[in-house]
């Protein structure tokens, strides 16, 4: 499960920001998940409870989704994502391989798979907080 791979990697580099900022113990920290990322929220709050040790061990991870929004080269219609117009085969190579999208979606205005993704993508540590 990407998940578990995700949440190694969150650990890892909130240790090495907790260390670089001389923090003794980590508190919070702040994680936003892209949409497009498809991450099973909950499977990622799990595997960090079960991974946080040391420094982070009574951490409290709080996990934000940011909507996927798209804009169209061609029309500049914005819109949001919706996996509930894919099919299953389609919302699984999206949540593994989520730069695939423009091969599963089209514009809803002109029906161009030329579109940029705006935001919604990636996952990213936005916040670690603790004490020195």
């Amino acid at each position: 499960m990407h998940e578990w791979a995700l949440a190694e990697a969150i650990i890892s580099s909130a240790i090495d920001i907790a260390e670089k900022e001389g923090l003794a113990e980590v508190r919070e920290v702040k994680i936003k998940v892209g949409e497009l990322q498809q991450v099973e929220i909950e499977v990622l709050k799990f595997a960090l409870s079960e991974l946080r040790a040391g420094k982070l061990r009574n951490a409290n991870f709080v996990i934000e989704t940011v909507k996927a929004e798209l804009r169209c080269q061609v029309c500049k219609l914005k819109w949001s994502f919706n996996k509930n117009g894919l099919d299953e085969m389609s919302t699984e190579a999206v949540h593994f391989v989520p730069e695939v999208v423009h091969a599963y979606i089209r514009c809803p205005r002109c029906g161009s798979p030329d579109f940029e993704i705006l935001e919604g993508r990636g996952v990213w540590l936005e916040s670690i907080k603790g004490v020195k």
